[in-house]
């Protein structure tokens, strides 16, 4: 899908083993600007862990991460510094501070990372949270006051309130009822359209796979093994891709 985008991230030849489990073997994957490439395969395939290698959380021992055609492994602090502001991450479990409210979540990069006044990240706040179908009426409340979806959205608020040209998204429909996933994938929509980002997306919810990406990865035995379009992945009769585009009788689901 190059078509003249940039590569933002890039995995080439990466190996990653916890103890005797080996999670990657060879892995190539390549992330290029504005695009939402979504990265699904069966549980403990290490999707997770793949997010982490992307942001440079961890290190891979063997293989190489790039962002912007930089060895991530080779920055020095600035360079990883201006790397991490300019990516999100939208965490699985939604990582906000239950001792802290809506307003100070959401702000919480504005007020460590940039110069602005309380009016300012107030008002920065204010429409991000428009932006995720949210209101100024939920601003004082403290994460337990809001319902699972809503905690989504306010997660979705606080991964854009910086203005990052990337965010990364962990399992962000996870553990959510129908109707509140259908509105997570509306956000995600909206904010690609609104902020034209480059997202990252882990999930096994084939749906929203299918209702966003532009490209998807299926990692499987270790490296990616099926790339492409979600055409590709409709038309696909590889048995791993099957299993997941298929209902238990073997019928293509239409997404």
């Amino acid at each position: 899908m190059a078509d003249g985008r940039a590569r933002v991230l890039e995995a080439r030849g990466v190996d990653m083993a916890f103890g005797d489990k080996q999670i990657f073997e060879g892995l190539d994957l390549s992330v290029y600007e504005g695009e939402v490439l979504v990265i699904i395969g069966f549980s403990g395939s290490g999707k997770s862990v793949l997010l982490k290698l992307l942001s440079g959380l961890i290190e891979p021992p063997r293989g190489v991460v790039r962002y912007r055609d930089q060895d991530i492994a080779d920055m020095r602090e600035p360079e990883l510094v201006s790397m991490r502001k300019s990516m999100s991450h939208v965490f699985q479990s939604n990582a906000l501070f239950d001792s802290i409210n809506v307003l100070e979540n959401v702000g919480f990069g504005l007020l460590e990372h940039t110069k602005m006044g309380d009016a300012e990240i107030r008002a920065r706040v204010v429409q991000c949270l428009e932006w995720v179908g949210l209101g100024e009426e939920v601003l004082m409340r403290m994460p337990a006051q809001l319902s699972g979806g809503m905690q989504k959205r306010v997660a979705l608020a606080r991964a854009v309130a910086t203005e990052p040209r990337i965010i990364l998204y962990d399992d962000p429909t996870g553990g959510l009822d129908p109707i509140s996933v259908t509105r997570i994938g509306d956000m995600i929509e909206n904010l690609q359209n609104e902020l034209r980002l480059t997202s990252v997306i882990v999930t096994g919810d084939m749906k929203i796979a299918f209702r966003v990406a532009d490209r998807m990865a299926l990692i499987h035995q270790g490296h990616i093994a099926h790339l492409g379009t979600p055409d590709y992945f409709r038309e696909c009769d590889a048995p791993e891709v099957i299993e997941f585009v298929r209902d238990p009788e073997g019928q293509a689901i239409r997404y």
